[in-house]
């Protein structure tokens, strides 16, 4: 791979002769193990378990202590801000080694022509991927469609948005006919882009612009209604074993494009700082909020604050969606471990029998928990020490189809029953609901229950900074406190929920991300985003 990479970027000087005794630009492309290490070279560029897990600190549903996360949290994020400066490079990076790619891999004379269309459709999926990330936090955004020379990267302007997102469209369709069916990949080609891959992106792409709705239910429907060209897709039955259980996390019928790891060989090691450190966890470097556990509804379909949930505050784990379990430790929490058996989980301050209690909250620990809660989803019971993991992380999923559906379909005033049944309905009916009042269609306006739908579902994937971002709901959920549990040493203040963290939204600049100081220095045809 370090060869590849150093031969990728270095260029040649003027050749007559291509050396015999090392690999060239001029013979590298020709020889078939390259071109298949380089595929594998830019899909470990993709994305990673840093990039899956950290915005969730960013959103409504967790906080981190950590830097970064920490600054852009609290409204006090700059153009200096590291984070920025490394996504944005993490994203370039990925495309300038697509580019590379897709302008040489014609050199190749003996692969099959259908396994090199392939392998272009597949960069141009990451291509994709990769803009449609760097657009959704910085907006405008420069636009390599080739490789370019550090005289053109220099001087390359911002690209709208909009422009982007057209692009993005329209590589992922000429694509899709030179991928395989998720049906089509054999066991051994687990985790390569298909068709249904590229059609989840389109649907992402679109969903995020906001007024392409009837685009959204077009490419949803294909995704649901014509599985025979694209794939075959359903809910697993089993909510948590898709993330923990490991052999259900690699082989199912939901996922639709996965980071694929092995154990020893290609692993992620977040949860080591997301557990309760009686289980093993090191230090909380991410928890759970308040805001987040108060929208798992009642397992009667309500809402923890509607007239007749049941909800009691004393006692306010109980008869709860079961996707709270799933998802979020809590005081006094039935911990199973990976041979099965159990341990309760103490939080609440001095009630750990055995002291000190390592997992209850203590205002100021560097250690033990900010909110009073931990995460439990993707636990792998299989992990290595340190819970090294080689489970693989979800990118696109076919819940997440059926949640967009639900909600385009929706937003047109075209949700009935039948939508209902098949979307919301299936969610609830696989998490574990059995009330006749929860599986059924409601009255009303149900854009607030599906977006509530979309959060449980999909929580500690990424995805609510994105949808709280896409609403325009972020200078609400991101102004204020974020809280913790019931444990505040005050319990006269906010109702006794810890404030872990005062948060600021600003709308006329927080929607964006800043365009890295540095790169401005380097290019002076870039633009700084409006606040910054």
């Amino acid at each position: 791979m370090m060869a590849f990479a150093i031969l990728a970027v270095a260029g040649c000087k003027k050749l007559d002769i291509a050396p015999t005794d090392r690999f060239s630009d001029l013979t590298f492309w020709t020889v078939d193990v390259n071109v298949n290490n380089a595929l594998n070279n830019n899909y470990s560029l993709l994305y990673n378990s840093s990039l899956y897990f950290e915005p969730e600190a960013l959103s409504d549903n967790a906080y981190s202590p950590s830097g970064d996360l920490n600054l852009i949290a609290s409204g006090n994020a700059t153009s200096l801000t590291a984070k920025f400066a490394g996504d944005w490079a993490s994203y370039y990076r990925t495309i300038k080694s697509v580019n590379i790619f897709l302008e040489n891999i014609d050199q190749n004379k003996t692969l099959p022509a259908a396994t090199i269309a392939r392998m272009k459709a597949e960069n141009q999926f990451m291509r994709a991927f990769a803009l449609f990330n760097l657009s959704k936090w910085y907006g405008d955004v420069p636009l390599p469609d080739h490789d370019l020379t550090p005289e053109e990267a220099q001087v390359i302007p911002r690209t709208p948005k909009a422009a982007v997102s057209d692009f993005i469209i329209a590589q992922l369709e000429a694509a899709i006919p030179n991928l395989p069916s998720k049906d089509q990949l054999p066991a051994s080609e687990n985790g390569r882009i298909t068709k249904g891959a590229a059609l989840a992106l389109q649907m992402r792409t679109l969903l995020y612009q906001g007024n392409k709705m009837n685009e959204v239910i077009a490419v949803c429907e294909k995704l649901i209604n014509n599985q025979s060209t694209y794939g075959t897709y359903a809910l697993t039955p089993s909510y948590s074993a898709l993330f923990s259980d490991p052999a259900t996390n690699k082989n199912n019928s939901e996922s639709i494009l996965s980071l694929q790891y092995v154990p020893t060989v290609r692993t992620w090691q977040n949860f080591w700082d997301f557990a309760p450190r009686t289980v093993g966890g090191r230090v909380s470097a991410m928890a759970p909020t308040q805001e987040l556990v108060d929208d798992y509804i009642m397992l009667n379909g309500r809402g923890i604050k509607e007239n007749g949930s049941g909800y009691v505050e004393s006692n306010p784990y109980i008869n709860r969606d079961p996707r709270l379990t799933a998802t979020v430790v809590y005081d006094r929490y039935s911990w199973v471990n990976p041979n099965n058996t159990t341990k309760t989980i103490y939080i609440k301050p001095g009630s750990d029998p055995v002291q000190p209690g390592l997992d209850e909250y203590s205002p100021g620990s560097q250690s033990a928990s900010a909110t009073g809660y931990y995460w439990r989803k993707y636990f792998d019971p299989i992990a290595l020490s340190s819970f090294v993991s080689g489970n693989n992380l979800h990118l696109f999923r076919y819940a997440e189809v059926l949640l967009t559906y639900a909600e385009a379909k929706n937003s047109l005033g075209q949700m009935d029953a039948a939508v209902w049944a098949k979307t919301i309905g299936a969610l609830r009916s696989r998490a574990g609901f059995t009330d006749a009042a929860a599986l059924s269609f409601p009255s009303g306006d149900l854009t607030n229950v599906i977006r509530r739908e979309r959060r449980a579902e999909l929580a500690m994937e990424g995805l609510r900074v994105d949808d709280i971002r896409r609403w325009k709901v972020a200078e609400i959920t991101m102004n204020g406190f974020a809280h913790g549990a019931k444990f505040a040493t005050d319990q006269n203040v906010d109702g006794g929920y810890i404030r872990t963290q005062q948060r600021k939204f600003n709308p006329q600049r927080d929607y964006l991300w800043a365009v890295p100081s540095s790169e401005i220095g380097l290019n002076k045809n870039l633009t700084q985003n409006p606040g910054y």
